[in-house]
């Protein structure tokens, strides 16, 4: 009876522990990932598009790497001051693209401003990528 019991306890240890991506779990964690970032990411080709569907560039880098050239017509609003609540000179009607030079300021910038109520993508390169028109 022993041996019998051993048997089945064992085989189902071994069934609990099987390798299984679809188990409610994984399933869970993935959905609590999806709703840690309540906004897009984009790739810099797509920026053109979201420019000409109303949205507003919103380069993140500080006022220095701002003026050293950015993309025509894009606001500066520094991550330092959105880190500070300073969200001038963005409007939360409006629908703006979050740039930086590489794509990793631009995603602390996009949390910040998702949860202050702005609609916002965000751009998962960043200025280092962009080959397209430069103002400075």
């Amino acid at each position: 009876m022993k041996k019998l019991l051993l048997m089945f306890s064992t085989l189902l240890v071994l069934t609990a522990c099987g390798g299984n991506d679809e188990s409610p779990v994984a399933e869970e964690t993935n959905q609590t990932a999806e709703l840690e970032t309540p906004y897009v990411t984009i790739d810099i080709d797509e920026v053109m598009d979201y420019i000409d569907d109303g949205y507003t560039v919103v380069d993140v880098r500080e006022i220095d790497e701002f003026n050293s050239g950015h993309i025509p017509n894009a606001v500066n609003a520094p991550l330092s001051g959105l880190e500070n609540d300073r969200f001038t000179p963005l409007e939360t009607n409006e629908k703006y693209i979050i740039i930086c030079q590489s794509g990793n300021r631009s995603i602390t910038a996009s949390n910040i401003l998702s949860e202050a109520g702005y609609d916002i993508v965000n751009v998962s390169e960043g200025m280092s990528t962009w080959t397209g028109e430069i103002e400075e």
